[in-house]
C-alpha cells in the first residue's frame, strides 16, 4: 500500500513538470560545477539533490509565468543560494525566431567565468564587475545542487537556475 502511494505521488510530480524540465542534465551540471571547483582547489565535490532541483524548477517556472523569463532572485532567506541563468532566442533576419541550444556546461562556465574578476586575497570581486556567481559555486561547505530551467515558447527565451546547500557568499568569509 506504501508502494503504490508513493509511486502515485512520483507519478503525480513527474506529470507536473513543464516539457523542458526533462531537458536538464544533473550529471552534467554536477561534473561542470566539480571542474571549477577542483581547479580553486575545493576537494569537497557537489552532489545533485532532486530536492533543490524541483524548488529550481518551480522558481524558472514561476519566472516564465509571472516575468516573461527574466531573470529575479528568489527569497530564499540563507535557505539556499541561487545562480540564474538567461539566453536570447536565435533571431534571424526574416524576423523568425529560434530556440538556442544551451548546455549545462555553458551555463555553469558562464558563473565560472567570474572566476578572472574574483580577488581571493582581499575577498572582493573587481570594482564594477560581479564575482559572486562563481563563488557560490566553489563555496567549500556547499554540498549539494540542483538546476532546472524554462522556456518563454513565445519568445523562445529561456531562464535557467542552480540552488545550492547550505548556502555561500557569507560576508566576511572567504569561499574556501
Amino acid at each position: 500500500m506504501k508502494l503504490a502511494t508513493i509511486a502515485i505521488l512520483l507519478a503525480a510530480a513527474l506529470a507536473a513538470f513543464p516539457a523542458y524540465a526533462g531537458e536538464v542534465d544533473a550529471a552534467a551540471f554536477v561534473t561542470a560545477h566539480n571542474k571549477w571547483r577542483t581547479a580553486a582547489g575545493v576537494t569537497e565535490k557537489l552532489s545533485y539533490s532532486p530536492t533543490l532541483a524541483l524548488s529550481a524548477q518551480a522558481w524558472v517556472d514561476t519566472l516564465k509565468r509571472t516575468n516573461h523569463c527574466r531573470m529575479r532572485h528568489s527569497k530564499p532567506n540563507g535557505q539556499y543560494g541561487e545562480n540564474l541563468y538567461w539566453a536570447s532566442a536565435r533571431a534571424w533576419s526574416d524576423g523568425r525566431k529560434e530556440l538556442q541550444k544551451i548546455s549545462p556546461e555553458q551555463v555553469v562556465n558562464s558563473w565560472g567565468s567570474e572566476k578572472a574578476d574574483y580577488d581571493y586575497a582581499n575577498n572582493r570581486c573587481t570594482p564594477g564587475k560581479m564575482c559572486g556567481h562563481y563563488t557560490q559555486m566553489i563555496w567549500r561547505i556547499t554540498t549539494t545542487v540542483g538546476c532546472a530551467m524554462a522556456v518563454c515558447e513565445d519568445t523562445q527565451e529561456q531562464v535557467w537556475a542552480c540552488q545550492y546547500q547550505p548556502a555561500g557568499n557569507r560576508i566576511g568569509r572567504k569561499p574556501y
